[in-house]
């Protein structure tokens, strides 16, 4: 049996995780900075470096506590190296470099979107039910949107990436911009399905180059010209003075302070955001000959409207979504990703270094 524990903490989360054999979860721990952001509007750097610190050891002591295990019955020991926020990934990437050195143990480092990758993959072999491989791997979150293709010796081919704005991240300014503060996404996911999606008509980019790239800032600024050109500063300052004695209000709170236009404006945006991530993945699934199966992962993939849209039956190909669990960021899909190293042998040494802009292929 092969034990590996895995680090996450490339942005605002603090995650440990023990799998067993590539399949076998033995714990997953993951401590949220969202209260210490949440009151700034997204995430700040320094904070989130600091809350690692606190939070490494704990967390960690608590994902092997949870396993059973003491540190000789570990493997090897995994942690993301990039990409993500500089400061964060280093906390992550040194504590596991120290648990190499005391150990023994070899040390993996792994791509934060490679995990995000193997989640999905995780999960379908759980299922009985494993992705077929090629696939189209499309992750999409608050700073990344990307299409690879996802090939069975372990490596990937670019096909396409934002080249401004990830998905995740204009959900986020789309409601801060609103009033709904940060992480905005989920709130508009939750409110998008009391609105008219086809109410306001967005215009999507016409990209030049290549068609499988994305591009979400003139849509962000589409919304931004939409509320200049209606009077809503008042609901707005509204929402704001709800948030400051409730930073997570509930739907019908929500609902009490947002008239039907701003849920049609809601609906309509996130309608457009999903329609362009599967146009982009229906043109990449026919465009490279062999792609069996679609995997859709990241922060986004929680959303309901872009889980309806991207089906089997409009694809033509199997889809697998990760759970909500393993969607966000965690350390079981780091883990599931360095199993694959592990069996390769591509281990890392102590002079391994956080790269916050670290490729997973091609030129990113």
């Amino acid at each position: 049996m092969v034990r590996i524990l895995a680090i996450e903490s490339s942005c605002d989360e603090t995650a440990a995780a023990v799998i067993e054999d590539e399949t076998q979860v033995l714990s997953s721990v993951v401590a949220s900075q969202l209260s210490v952001h949440g009151k700034y509007g997204g995430v700040v750097p320094e904070l989130a470096s600091r809350e690692h610190l606190r939070a490494i050891v704990p967390v960690t002591r608590e994902a092997m506590e949870r396993a059973g295990l003491t540190w000789n019955d570990l493997d090897a020991v995994a942690a993301t190296s990039g990409p993500g926020l500089a400061g964060s990934l280093l906390v992550g990437l040194t504590y596991a470099k120290a648990i190499a050195f005391a150990t023994g143990i070899p040390l993996i480092a792994v791509n934060h979107i490679e995990g995000h990758i193997h989640g999905a993959i995780l999960e379908a072999r759980q299922r009985g039910t494993p992705v077929p491989l090629p696939a189209l791997a499309l992750v999409v979150s608050g700073g990344h949107t990307h299409l690879f293709e996802a090939r069975e010796n372990g490596t990937y081919r670019l096909l396409g990436r934002t080249r401004d704005d990830a998905a995740g991240e204009a959900f986020d300014k789309v409601a801060k911009l609103l009033g709904f503060g940060y992480p905005g996404g989920p709130v508009i996911d939750r409110l998008a399905p009391y609105g008219n999606s086809a109410a306001v008509k967005f215009t999507t980019a016409k990209m030049k180059g290549n068609p499988l790239d994305f591009s979400f800032s003139g849509l962000k600024t589409a919304v931004l010209r939409w509320v200049e050109s209606h009077d809503m500063a008042s609901e707005i300052t509204t929402r704001k003075q709800l948030l400051k004695g409730n930073l997570n209000p509930e739907v019908k709170e929500w609902l009490a302070h947002t008239p039907k236009p701003t849920l049609d404006l809601l609906a309509s945006f996130q309608r457009t955001v999903v329609n362009e991530l599967l146009r982009h993945a229906l043109n990449a699934a026919e465009s490279n000959e062999g792609i069996r199966s679609l995997i859709v992962s990241g922060g986004v993939a929680c959303n309901s409207g872009l889980r309806a849209a991207v089906t089997e039956g409009r694809t033509g190909i199997p889809v697998f979504f990760p759970s909500a669990a393993l969607s966000t960021d965690n350390a079981v899909m780091i883990a599931a990703a360095a199993f694959s190293k592990f069996r390769r042998r591509e281990f890392a040494s102590f002079a391994e270094a956080a790269e916050p802009n670290l490729p997973l292929a091609g030129s990113q």
